[in-house]
C-alpha cells in the first residue's frame, strides 16, 4: 500500500471555537503539512481544487509549485483538477510546467468537482457536466502526447497545428479519474486504461464497491491488462487516539460539530454530499472515516483493501479543526504505527 495526504484547503471557522485562520496562515499550514509528509515517508501529497464554498483551493497549481520548491521526493497530486470547467490547453501548460519544476513528480486526479456552484461561476451548463468532462479530458490527453495537434470539438474553439509548451518532463503525467457517485468517471477511466481514485469519503462502502467493480469489468472489456487497473481510495478524515474509548472521548464533540457545520440542506438526499454517519460512533463503526486506535484504523484500511483491492490510501488531517501541531502529530503516529503494518499486509507495485 502507498499513502497520500490530501488537503482541499478548507477555510471554515473552527466548529467549536469559531476561530478562523487568515488565508496566509492557512496556506502556510498546508505547505508545512506537505513538507512533513515527505519527511515522514508518505508517498504523495495532494491539493484539491474548489471554486465555491469555504475553501482556498481555487489555484492548486500555485500551491503545488510552492511544494515542489520545498520538497524533492514526494509525488504531487491534485484532488481533483476540475477539468470539466477548465481550458484543456491551459491545464496542459500549467501542469507540464509543474511537471518540469518538480522533475516528473506531478500526477493529476481529474473530476467534475463536488461543488455544483462552479459551473455557474464559469458560465457553463451543469446539465452538460459529463460531456464537458469527456471532451476536455480527451483533448488534454492528446495535447500531452502529441505535437502539431489538429482538433475540433463543442466546448472550445478548434485547434490547428498546436503544440503546447512546455512539454511534460518525461512523457504525459499519469491521470487518475476521481469517482464519487456516477459510473461516468469509472467508464472514462476504463476506456483509456487510466487508474481510478474513489472518493470513499461520505457514502457507505457498498456504493464505492459498485463503482470500482464497474471500472475493473470495463477496464478488461476495453482490452487493457487487468494488472494495470490501479485504484486509490480517499477517506473521511483521520483522527488517532490510544484506544477506541479515548477516540470517542477526545473527538466526539469536534467530529459531530463539523458534521453539522458541513451539512448542506439543499443537497439532502443527494448521494455524495452529506454524510449519513452523523455520530462519531457511527463513523467509527461503518463510515469511511479513519477514527480510533491504530489497530482499528489498520483493520479498517485492510477491510477497504479486501473490498477495493486498492494500491493507494489517501488520508486527510485538516478537515476537523485540529491545530497545525496536532495535524503533524497525527501524521507521525500514522507513519510510525499504522503505515508499516498496512504496507506489509497489502503490498503494491504502484510507483515501483
Amino acid at each position: 500500500m502507498k499513502f497520500q495526504v490530501l488537503s482541499i484547503v478548507g477555510h471554515a471557522p473552527h466548529p467549536l471555537t469559531g476561530e478562523l485562520l487568515s488565508a496566509a496562515d492557512r496556506f502556510d499550514e498546508v505547505l508545512d503539512t506537505g513538507v512533513a509528509a515527505e519527511r515522514l515517508g508518505f508517498d504523495a501529497y495532494a491539493i484539491g481544487e474548489r471554486h465555491a464554498g469555504a475553501f482556498l483551493s481555487s489555484s492548486p497549481t500555485v500551491l503545488l509549485a510552492a511544494l515542489a520548491a520545498r520538497t524533492s521526493r514526494i509525488r504531487l497530486l491534485t484532488g481533483v483538477t476540475v477539468v470539466a470547467i477548465l481550458d484543456p490547453v491551459r491545464v496542459a501548460e500549467d501542469y507540464a510546467t509543474l511537471d518540469q519544476l518538480s522533475r516528473g513528480r506531478i500526477e493529476l486526479v481529474i473530476g467534475k468537482g463536488a461543488e455544483a456552484g462552479h459551473f455557474d461561476l464559469f458560465g457553463l451548463d451543469e446539465e452538460r457536466q459529463w460531456d464537458l468532462q469527456k471532451e476536455k479530458y480527451e483533448l488534454l490527453r492528446r495535447l500531452w502526447r502529441e505535437e502539431g495537434v489538429d482538433w475540433a470539438g463543442e466546448f472550445r474553439p478548434a485547434l490547428k497545428n498546436v503544440t503546447t509548451v512546455p512539454r511534460p518532463y518525461a512523457g504525459a503525467p499519469r491521470v487518475w479519474h476521481g469517482s464519487a457517485t456516477s459510473l461516468n468517471s469509472p467508464e472514462l477511466a476504463a476506456r483509456h486504461g487510466d487508474p481510478l481514485f474513489t472518493a470513499n469519503a461520505v457514502q457507505p462502502r457498498a456504493a464505492y464497491v459498485r463503482l470500482i467493480d464497474h471500472y475493473r469489468e470495463r477496464f478488461a472489456a476495453y482490452g487493457h491488462d487487468p494488472a494495470r487497473a490501479h485504484v486509490a481510495a480517499g477517506s473521511g478524515g483521520l483522527l488517532i487516539a490510544d484506544t477506541h474509548e479515548r477516540a470517542v472521548s477526545r473527538f466526539k464533540e469536534l467530529y459531530e460539530a463539523r458534521v453539522r457545520q458541513n451539512f448542506k440542506p439543499r443537497l439532502e438526499g443527494k448521494a455524495g454530499y452529506n454524510t449519513p454517519f452523523r455520530t462519531i460512533e457511527d463513523a467509527i463503526a461503518d463510515g469511511p472515516q479513519l477514527i480510533g486506535s491504530p489497530q482499528q484504523i489498520i483493520d479498517k484500511i485492510l477491510g477497504y483493501h479486501t473490498a477495493y483491492r486498492h494500491d493507494l490510501q489517501s488520508v486527510t488531517v485538516d478537515g476537523f479543526g485540529l491545530s497545525r501541531g496536532e495535524q503533524i502529530e497525527t501524521l507521525e503516529r500514522f507513519a510510525e504505527e499504522i503505515a508499516p503494518v498496512v504496507r506489509r499486509e497489502a503490498p503494491s507495485t504502484l510507483w515501483e
